[in-house]
């Protein structure tokens, strides 16, 4: 017969071994033998979270790590599809759909004390899952042809008919339309300025839908300034067109996160929560900086002088300009349909 003293000592090894998640309807230990599905993006992103969680992970544990990988409106329907039976465990999204997750009761809201590296995520990075990168959307163009400092410079002449205007929705065209409806006295729940204001623009040399679009319309001389991810627009800058500059505008760049989110009902609670940590380690945060240029999510890291000043960093990181993106997503069908018709059109 086992003790009392004997049991609780049992009792007390296996909890410091593997501590149990309470109020959760999941597997609160890592087994050998486990498998994770992650839905994720790939090219840079893929490489970078497989050099520094998948092989840590399998080579510790024992288990296996699949990714599904492409864009994020596919794994979003297909989470909400399965809810509370996902064939995911973690899920990429983006900031607003993020949070709609979280409301939709599709996946978790963040528990920051079971995630150690979490306790340094910048609070914006806490809303809709965990943080993992900061990625913002700005005003890029060829510094030849004039200099922006402001969005508003986007209606000087030197621009008109030159503009490569993003498409909607998306990341991009969304942070356009907010951004510019909130400079000329709107707001996401009084967008005619927006499009009012962006219409003056027009005739657009194009509409964009893509980086590699606007990438080769810069290259090709068809326009000379758009509204595209930072940190996308400096890879390409630094690799192929050293004219093209991104804008730090007196009003501040729009905030996008890529969003690590853990699925209601995932049955590997643990593993996926020591994968997110290893996302938030400093290994792995920095490799996302040096490659892609994504800004770090957690505060504390040891940054290079010369990569700093390509990052937002620090209180930079309480300028970048965010919104109620419920009701943006709420709006977004009678939006595109606006956008078709009065900017596209």
């Amino acid at each position: 017969m086992i003790s009392r003293r004997r049991l609780l000592a049992a009792t007390a090894g296996a909890t410091l071994a593997s501590p149990a998640i309470f109020g959760l309807n999941a597997v609160a230990q890592i087994r050998r033998g486990d498998e994770l599905v992650v839905g994720i993006w790939g090219g840079a992103q893929e490489r970078i979270t497989r050099q520094h969680i998948v092989r840590p992970l399998e080579e510790k544990y024992g288990v296996k790590i699949n990714y599904v990988l492409g864009g994020t409106p596919e794994r979003r329907a297909r989470a909400y599809q399965e809810r509370g039976r996902p064939s995911f465990d973690l899920i990429y999204l983006n900031i607003f759909e993020s949070r709609q997750a979280v409301r939709d009761g599709v996946t978790q809201a963040p528990a920051i004390d079971r995630v150690p590296n979490a306790k340094n995520l910048y609070e914006s990075a806490k809303l809709g899952g965990y943080g993992v990168a900061f990625n913002p959307v700005t005003v890029v163009y060829d510094k030849r042809k004039g200099e922006v400092t402001s969005w508003k410079d986007l209606w000087k002449p030197e621009w008109k008919g030159r503009i490569a205007w993003p498409s909607y929705p998306g990341a991009q065209g969304t942070a356009a339309l907010l951004m510019v409806a909130k400079l000329f006295g709107g707001s996401e729940r009084a967008i005619d300025p927006g499009f009012a204001k962006i219409r003056e623009l027009k005739p657009f040399a194009a509409i964009q839908g893509s980086q590699d679009q606007l990438y080769t319309m810069f290259d090709q001389g068809v326009a000379d300034i758009s509204i595209e991810f930072g940190s996308f627009t400096r890879s390409y800058a630094e690799s192929r067109n050293p004219n093209i500059a991104i804008a730090n505008p007196v009003e501040g760049q729009v905030i996008a996160t890529n969003v690590a989110c853990p699925t209601v009902g995932t049955k590997n609670q643990a593993l996926v929560e020591a994968f997110i940590d290893l996302h938030l380690s400093e290994a792995c945060q920095m490799q996302y900086a040096r490659d892609i240029y994504y800004s770090p999510t957690v505060s504390g890291l040891n940054i290079p002088a010369d990569l700093a000043p390509k990052l937002v960093l620090g209180a930079d990181v309480n300028k970048l300009v965010d919104f109620d993106w419920d009701h943006v997503i709420a709006q977004q069908a009678a939006w595109t349909s606006r956008f078709n018709r009065e900017i596209a059109g």
